[in-house]
């Protein structure tokens, strides 16, 4: 007999490596504020680590929030390995950023997610999308939009035949293991959807040494 998903860590607890496989099949509640959303990212599906201290991206060498730093979308450089404290939340919330998943379960790779998972999770995030009424909603990975909607031709960017309300943009997946995007290019890339979100950004950070 499989065993549940372990809790959540407490919050500034790191997890060991050895220890993640007790995540497998957990899920992180969404990330989204009190007031409006104008912004909402969506990920693949949580890794282990983000299971294990519920919080989104939240990876060591997962370049998520530097990107969003750079582009002017935080004010304070985030980071989440041990867990999301309310205060940092209020950073991202109090903006009217969400964050989401096309997948909802924990696993190690995204390659562990067969395409009828995507497909399901494609059709509840529409759902989601539709309840909540997000200005922007920036999809973090061109492969997991292709397989989640049934859009083999999609390609990065806004799109013109977006699956639900408000506008949509396929944005690159801010993993370590894609090698094609740099936080520079993550942020450029994150900025054009805060943008046509209609968020109060601070300068871009990509230039400064």
């Amino acid at each position: 007999m499989t065993s549940p998903p372990a809790a959540a860590l407490a919050l500034g607890e790191r997890p060991k490596r050895a220890d993640l496989p007790r995540w497998y099949g957990a899920t992180v509640a969404d990330l989204l504020p009190d007031g409006p959303l104008r912004l909402l990212f969506v990920g693949i599906n949580p890794g282990l680590w983000t299971a294990a201290v519920a919080t989104h991206f939240a990876s060591p060498g997962n370049r998520f929030y530097p990107a969003l730093y750079l582009a002017g979308i935080t004010s304070t450089e985030l980071s989440f390995v041990t867990g999301m404290s309310p205060q940092d939340r209020a950073e991202l919330t109090d903006r009217g950023i969400g964050i989401s998943n096309v997948v909802a379960v924990a696993t190690a790779r995204a390659d562990e997610l067969s395409a009828q998972d995507y497909l399901d999770g494609g059709a509840r995030l529409v759902a989601r999308v539709e309840r909540l009424r997000p200005a922007v909603v920036a999809v973090a990975g061109i492969t997991a939009y292709r397989a989640a909607f049934g859009r083999r031709r999609a390609m990065a960017g806004e799109q013109d035949d977006p699956p639900g309300p408000g506008r949509w943009f396929v944005v690159p997946n801010p993993s370590g293991l894609n090698a094609h995007a740099s936080v520079a290019s993550l942020a450029r890339d994150y900025r054009v959807a805060a943008e046509a979100a209609g968020l109060t950004l601070d300068p871009p950070r990509w230039d400064r040494s």
